[in-house]
């Protein structure tokens, strides 16, 4: 009966020992974080960052979905003060940004109170039109920026060549 035990013991250690790195590695995407004051707002951004590892961005997403940006745990956006999307006042605190592929070309940022995963359009907070551009040089690993154009901010995803952006404003 003990040299059962021992081979069990010895082939959970050797599974924890296999499984373990790689299971790991699977959530490998680090975390990144993105801020600045937009018109006097402490604005910031966290999200994962996955990496392309030979994928095609464009090739992941499909007319009609709305993607959860990033990786593992949902991109937020969170404030100090209330923000404005395109005219639609965002409460200040912590939000779940969202990444809707209308069509080619036609891309939406969303502000919502639900992840992607339970997203529905009632969850919607804001919603303002993205612009795509090639970006020059690939980025394997995704990248958000946040920078502040007055009382404007810009939030720029780069991923392979895609480039989107969206603008919006500290609410007054």
């Amino acid at each position: 009966m003990k040299w059962i035990s021992r081979i069990v013991l010895g082939m959970s250690v050797f599974a924890f020992l296999v499984v373990l790195p790689q299971a790991l590695q699977a959530q490998a995407s680090g975390r990144g974080t993105a801020s600045a004051t937009i018109g006097g707002t402490h604005v910031s951004i966290d999200y994962g960052r996955p990496s392309l590892n030979g994928r095609d961005p464009l090739s992941l997403i499909h007319p009609g979905d709305v993607w959860r940006v990033g990786a593992n745990a949902p991109t937020t956006i969170e404030s100090d003060k209330n923000l404005d999307f395109g005219g639609t006042r965002v409460e200040k605190g912590k939000h779940i940004l969202l990444i809707r592929y209308v069509q080619p070309g036609k891309w939406e940022l969303i502000v919502s109170s639900q992840s992607a995963m339970q997203y529905t359009p009632d969850a919607k907070l804001a919603e303002v039109p993205m612009t795509l551009t090639k970006g020059e040089d690939s980025t394997e690993v995704m990248t958000i920026s946040l920078t502040a154009k007055g009382n404007d901010g810009v939030i720029e995803l780069a991923w392979g060549t895609m480039r989107l952006s969206a603008r919006f404003s500290a609410a007054r």
